[in-house]
């Protein structure tokens, strides 16, 4: 697919404005995921940019073989602190839909395409999303990592069932019976994770997350996050939240303190010690991995399993 007349000169204007997009610094390579790489060019299939890896994979779930995704964050990409390319883009100005999560995590996205002034409609699958109770991180606004309760990503799954048929009529038998199996997969795994997380004592639920992003998990499945290690990513903790989050985490008998694959995991490691708490390294929250973390459900296992191995 060819670029539209005019999006040359639009690059110009919105490249330059790519570190205020993101809000932050950071870099990174847009990534295929799901069912495609690189260029969105489609060859008949509908083309999707979705931000993370993980929501290509939910998009590439429901749409199959009928569908083309690809993520601007890269695998293992730090979405919050993601600088787009020139190439990213270009990809949303050839997209078709246009898939981001919302609240304040990936808005970056939305900017872009205004900017870019793509003809595509840009779905953001987190805010007002029916039957969920949101919390509220540090800043007051709602928290963006509903996905990781595995009953909200099954909502998210409806919302992108619903954007596909209206971009593509012609599909949406094949598009309601995929997100159909797939919903029933993700109940599966939510009693899954239910089960496996009551095999932990509820005396040793406590844990320290890296960054604000496990609150509905813990909420979902009967876990305590006592605190958190960075306010925000790339934000690194004062002296005295340091010391305050040390003292928590032994007021409260915290056992672990959660890494994540996306960061360092130097801070973490030095506040367990500090604190006299083991360091558990690699959880993922916000993109995907190699295997067995290359789908959303491999990710919800592999936390998952991680939780139970270092709190049981």
């Amino acid at each position: 697919m060819t670029a539209r007349p005019g999006i040359v000169a639009r690059l110009v204007v919105v490249v330059a404005m790519a570190g205020l997009l993101s809000g932050c610094a950071g870099a990174g390579v847009g990534t295929g995921a799901g069912t495609g790489t690189g260029s969105i060019s489609t060859d008949g299939r509908v083309g999707v940019v979705a931000t993370t890896t993980l929501l290509a994979d939910l998009v590439a779930q429901v749409g199959g073989d009928h569908v083309r995704v690809v993520s601007l964050v890269p695998k293992g990409g730090e979405v919050h602190t993601f600088d787009p390319r020139p190439s990213d883009l270009v990809k949303v100005d050839e997209a078709q839909l246009i898939v981001m999560n919302g609240l304040g995590l990936d808005d970056w996205l939305a900017r872009m395409a205004t900017n870019v002034g793509t003809r595509a409609p840009v779905v953001a699958l987190g805010p007002g999303l029916p039957g969920a109770t949101y919390i509220a991180g540090d800043d007051g606004r709602p928290n963006p990592h509903l996905w990781m309760n595995v009953a909200y990503a099954s909502a998210y799954v409806s919302r992108i069932e619903a954007a596909l048929t209206t971009v593509d009529p012609a599909h949406a038998t094949a598009y309601a019976a995929a997100a159909d199996a797939y919903r029933a997969r993700l109940a599966t795994l939510d009693g899954w994770v239910r089960q496996r997380i009551a095999s932990i004592p509820e005396g040793d639920r406590a844990f320290v997350s890296f960054h604000d992003a496990l609150p509905y998990y813990a909420a979902a499945y009967g876990l305590k996050v006592v605190g958190v290690v960075v306010p925000a990513p790339g934000q690194e903790p004062s002296a005295g939240e340091v010391a305050s989050l040390v003292a928590a985490i032994r007021v409260a008998g915290v056992h672990a303190v959660f890494s994540e694959a996306q960061f360092a995991p130097t801070l973490a490691a030095a506040l367990a010690s500090e604190a006299g708490a083991s360091v558990v390294a690699d959880l993922y929250t916000d993109a995907l991995g190699d295997p067995p973390v290359d789908t959303y459900e491999g990710l919800i296992r592999f936390d998952t399993d991680r939780f139970v191995e270092a709190l049981r």
